[in-house]
């Protein structure tokens, strides 16, 4: 027997699915046999090869309809929608606005909500119904100093997909991914280049970062018939997480022993 994942033909729309960590998930479709759209909020310099892209501000509820009803029209359906655009800068949670919290809850919360509303109501009415993938964070887990708002968030997010699932199972299966440490383009601007880089890998489990490829295998997983019977689920794609601070803090608190043998006298 030969396992498929059954996405060919399928049509996905994959938001901010043109760079970074999007961009690995449009990869993954668009291997899989997948018709993708993506879409941003800027045109990008360049769209993969078999993808279509549009304009989109995810946080604009009647651009969102608009383009749902866009594809509907021009694919006849919509069988995945990959909620991925989001993210936040660094900002300490005690100087930065109201409105920079409010925007940041809008994009990772909000925006994602207004799509899956938009999608489900036309999955609803599809035979085969649909699926919705939420691209979360490990920041909805752990402490998140200098993006509290976006843990926060990503946190309501996993909230949401749990949710979702029940509401508007069985047509729809809704699941998310918490993301841990991805190497983009962007990695050495965040981490310190190269050096910093390899100081962070050494602390995951699997000794490296996550490819944009990984979380993209990881959501053509949840699309796909194989996960048919998982919904209301979070998947941790982080390479094993974060070892506890404390056995560090511990480890370099312990003094090595030298041994040495006795003298003959």
């Amino acid at each position: 027997m030969t396992l498929s994942l059954g996405l060919d033909g399928r049509i996905v729309l994959v938001t901010g699915g043109v760079r970074g960590v999007g961009l690995g998930i449009t990869a993954a479709f668009l291997a899989a046999g997948a018709t993708v759209v993506t879409c941003s909020r800027t045109e990008p310099d360049s769209v993969p090869a078999g993808a279509t892209w549009r304009p989109l501000d995810v946080r604009d509820a009647a651009a969102v309809n608009h383009l749902v009803a866009e594809i509907v029209a021009d694919h006849g359906r919509l069988d995945v929608l990959v909620n991925n655009a989001g993210g936040a800068p660094y900002a300490d949670a005690a100087e930065a606005s109201p409105r920079f919290h409010a925007k940041i809850v809008e994009l990772n919360l909000l925006a994602p909500l207004i799509l899956a509303q938009a999608a489900n109501t036309v999955m609803q009415d599809q035979p085969e119904g649909g699926v919705i993938v939420n691209v979360s964070s490990v920041s909805a887990l752990r402490p998140s100093p200098g993006t509290a708002a976006y843990g926060a968030a990503k946190a309501g997010l996993d909230s949401l997909t749990r949710s979702l699932a029940v509401e508007w199972a069985p047509k729809v299966r809704v699941n998310a991914i918490d993301v841990g440490m991805v190497r983009t383009e962007q990695t050495d601007l965040h981490y310190g280049g190269a050096t910093g880089v390899s100081a962070i890998e050494a602390t995951v489990p699997l000794g490296r970062l996550a490819t944009p490829r990984d979380v993209g295998n990881v959501a053509a997983f949840l699309a796909s018939s194989l996960a048919a019977y998982v919904s209301g689920a979070t998947l941790e794609v982080h390479g094993g997480g974060e070892a506890p601070a404390f056995l560090a803090a511990a480890r370099s608190a312990v003094e090595p022993v030298e041994t040495h043998p006795k003298e003959n006298k």
